[in-house]
């Protein structure tokens, strides 16, 4: 279930709405011979609660400038990006839950004051759908993007939420990937619930070696990992996946507005004009490179610069090459982000292409050679809603002795296109130079 965040800003949404559109949803004989439900969300979402467990206001969600000020004012609280990454895996990000926490005790400070027990969105919906017991569950994957639990120990760090709320508050049990949150009045299961993005990964059914690269506005790639990664620039975040293993993320923050950037300057109608036009390039656009850094950058930490169009020669300067560096400047930044992860000793075997953008012609022709591996494109469904009903599968057959608490369910995989390198891989290495060595001219030491 997402939350609408429009533009961007940060949205508050009444909690009893996601209820409501559950409610909706399993309406019509839906949960006819159901046994058992899981609930994936959007994460980031915190929902605070007061002693008696009402909502003290509207769910948070999104992050914008006002939360940007707030997450700084934190690194500078603890000492530092490295302080943060040390101590749970992630450097604090508009969107985070400390992060709203600490606005909230600014900017609300009465709200804060009645703040006593906090719950993300997966986390409001089991308790609700339990019927508010005591006991109050939550997941490794939700707890690991909260800014206050760290997937390295797994545990909180509850000086942490008292150094953004301004006092301590109750949090939920982190139980494990396999453990049922409960039962409803009725007798139906409710497996522990868990983020969206984690929910997707298991949907997916990604294991070790696979990385997912996500192509939305900005760009994500994470990868399953057998430990969590503390990396002290704060580049990686190390969040716990849904199964028991971690999941290490690395974000760009331009990936397809540089594409619909492109396309505006080359006066497109539309991706797909864009992707035909690039198509008639070759590759390493006749010597075209886009640093795609147009919002600034998170990966390389370039957070005040803009982007660079290096390698203007007369015979260069056609639209079709511009609109191909567009394409490889996009691709060539998301390979930087999944070199930090490599560089680190995650394994990479094959990657998981997704977002629309996934099904453009140009995408498909230049990600396998400028990822260096296979490229799997899997057919656009709602894989955090499909990962969720695994979950619930899992906690189902644990409780009834039939499934191993260690191992997943065997699930059928996502019906996908898979793209392999081949003869362009050589190619697709001398491009990935190209754009190197054109990062390193203008940005020396960045990555």
């Amino acid at each position: 279930m997402e939350s609408p965040a429009g533009g961007g800003r940060p949205s508050d949404v009444d909690p009893q709405a996601w209820l409501l559109s559950l409610g909706e949803a399993a309406g019509g004989g839906l949960l006819e011979g159901v046994q058992a439900i899981g609930v994936s969300t959007q994460q980031n979402a915190v929902v605070p609660l007061d002693a008696q467990g009402n909502t003290v206001r509207p769910a948070m969600v999104g992050g914008d400038k006002r939360t940007q000020v707030a997450a700084a004012d934190l690194v500078d609280a603890l000492g530092g990006r490295e302080a943060w990454a040390q101590a749970v895996g992630c450097v604090p990000q508009a969107a985070q839950p400390v992060t709203k926490l600490r606005w909230m005790a600014r900017t609300e400070p009465e709200n804060a004051q009645r703040t006593a027990i906090l719950l993300q969105a997966h986390d409001w919906l089991v308790w609700q759908l339990l019927g508010r017991p005591v006991r109050r569950t939550t997941d490794r994957g939700g707890a690991s993007g909260t800014g206050y639990w760290s997937a390295a120990t797994g545990g909180y760090r509850t000086d942490l939420v008292e150094l953004a709320l301004g006092h301590q508050a109750m949090l939920p049990e982190v139980i494990g990937p396999a453990e049922a949150a409960g039962r409803t009045p009725e007798g139906l299961l409710i497996s522990v619930g868990t983020g969206e993005t984690m929910a997707a990964a298991f949907g997916l059914g990604i294991g070790l070696g696979d990385a997912v690269v996500s192509l939305g506005a900005s760009g994500s790639v994470m990868a399953v990992h057998p430990e969590a990664l503390v990396d002290g620039s704060g580049m990686i975040t190390a969040l716990a996946d849904a199964t028991g293993m971690h999941l290490p993320v690395v974000t760009t923050l331009n990936a397809v507005r540089t594409l619909r950037g492109a396309a505006e300057l080359l006066g497109l109608p539309d991706l797909e004009s864009l992707s035909d036009l690039a198509m008639k390039s070759t590759p390493g656009s006749h010597g075209l490179v886009l640093l795609p850094y147009l919002e600034g950058e998170r990966t390389p930490n370039l957070p005040h610069t803009a982007g660079t169009l290096a390698g203007l020669r007369r015979e260069s300067m056609k639209a079709e090459h511009l609109a191909r560096a567009a394409f490889e400047g996009m691709l060539c930044g998301l390979a930087d982000a999944l070199d930090v992860l490599r560089g680190r000793g995650v394994e990479v075997r094959r990657v998981f292409l997704l977002g629309p953008a996934a099904e453009l012609p140009a995408v498909q022709a230049a990600a396998p050679a400028l990822f260096g591996t296979q490229v799997v494109v899997p057919q656009p469904a709602d894989y955090a809603a499909i990962g969720a009903a695994r979950q619930a599968a899992w906690a189902l057959g644990a409780s009834q002795g039939t499934l191993d608490v260690r191992n997943p369910p065997v699930w059928q995989g996502a019906v996908a296109q898979v793209l392999e390198p081949g003869d362009e891989l050589a190619v697709g290495q001398a491009v990935r130079q190209q754009f190197v060595a054109v990062r390193e001219q203008t940005h020396p030491g960045a990555l």
